[in-house]
C-alpha cells in the first residue's frame, strides 16, 4: 500500500501564534472518532496544545487520545458535558493559557475552520467567538424537531442577553483569557452551552458568532433524541429564566 504524504499546515495567523493556546475536547466514549480529532487539530497548528476530558469513558477513548500523544484529564465517572467542559477551562486557567478552542470529541466539529472562528478574538471584538451551524446555510444541521427546539431557545435567549444568538446549543467555541477565567469557575453543569451564554452576558463578556460548517457525528450517539427535543427545550428554557435571575457573577483575576 503507498504512502499517504500528508501536508505541513498553512502558517497559522500570527496573532494566534503569539499567544499560548489549548484545545479543549470533551469525550465521552469517542474511542471511535477521538484519535481523527487530535489528527486534525495537529493539521492546523501543531504547537497547540490537546487537553482531552474523558468524562468516564466506558470504551478505549483515553488509550486513544494518549496514542495520539494528548494530554487526557480522565474523570472518574460520568459527569456529564458540563461538568467535563468545565474541568478543561479548569485545567486551561491554572495553567496559564490565553486562548482556548472547545471541539467535541465527536467529530462534529471541524479545526479546520480555527481561523475564521478565533477572528473576533483575536481582534479583539469579541471574548467568546461561537461556531454556528445556522448563519449560513452549508453543513449537517441535525433533524428538524431538534433546529425548531433550537429556533425557539435561540429567539428566547436573544431576548434575554441583548445580542442576537442564532445557535445557543453550539459547543465550538473560542475563548480569550477572560472567558476561560469566567469557566473555569461557574461553567454550567444542567444545561451548560444556553445557560452559559447567559452567564457570560451577565458577566459582561462580548459574545460574537460565526458561520461554520458542521458536521454528522462520526462515533458514538447524541443524548438528545427527536422524541425528546421538546423535553430537552421545556426544561433548558426554566434553566434560562432561573440563570437569569441569578444575581451577576464577577469576572475571577
Amino acid at each position: 500500500m503507498a504512502e499517504t504524504l500528508q501536508e505541513a499546515p498553512a502558517a497559522i495567523d500570527p496573532r494566534l501564534a503569539a499567544l499560548k493556546r489549548i484545545a479543549v475536547g470533551p469525550a465521552y466514549n469517542e474511542a471511535g472518532s477521538i484519535g481523527a480529532v487530535i489528527d486534525e487539530i495537529r493539521a492546523v497548528d501543531r504547537e497547540m496544545e490537546i487537553v482531552v476530558v474523558d468524562d468516564g469513558s466506558r470504551d478505549g477513548t483515553t488509550d486513544v487520545a494518549l496514542a495520539k500523544g494528548a494530554r487526557v484529564l480522565r474523570l472518574p465517572f460520568n459527569l456529564g458535558i458540563g461538568g467535563a467542559v468545565q474541568t478543561g477551562y479548569r485545567y486551561a486557567h491554572e495553567h496559564g493559557f490565553d486562548l482556548a478552542l472547545r471541539v467535541d470529541g465527536d467529530g462534529q466539529h471541524d479545526p479546520g475552520q480555527l481561523a475564521v472562528l478565533a477572528g473576533p478574538v483575536l481582534a479583539g471584538h469579541a471574548d467568546i467567538a461561537v461556531g454556528s451551524r445556522f448563519i449560513g446555510r452549508k453543513g449537517f444541521r441535525s433533524s428538524r424537531s431538534r433546529r425548531q427546539a433550537i429556533r425557539v431557545l435561540a429567539w428566547t435567549v436573544t431576548l434575554l442577553v441583548g445580542g442576537r444568538v442564532t445557535d445557543p446549543t453550539s459547543g465550538f467555541q473560542v475563548a480569550n483569557r477572560r472567558a476561560i477565567a469566567l469557566f473555569a469557575a461557574y461553567y454550567p453543569h444542567d444545561y451548560p452551552e444556553v445557560e452559559a451564554t447567559v452567564l457570560a452576558a451577565k458577566a459582561g463578556l462580548r459574545r460574537a458568532e460565526v458561520p461554520v460548517e458542521m458536521r454528522e457525528r462520526s462515533a458514538g450517539r447524541s443524548s438528545i433524541g427527536a422524541l425528546r427535543s421538546v423535553y430537552y427545550m421545556v426544561k433548558v428554557m426554566l434553566a434560562v429564566f432561573v440563570a437569569v435571575s441569578r444575581r451577576p457573577v464577577e469576572v475571577p483575576e
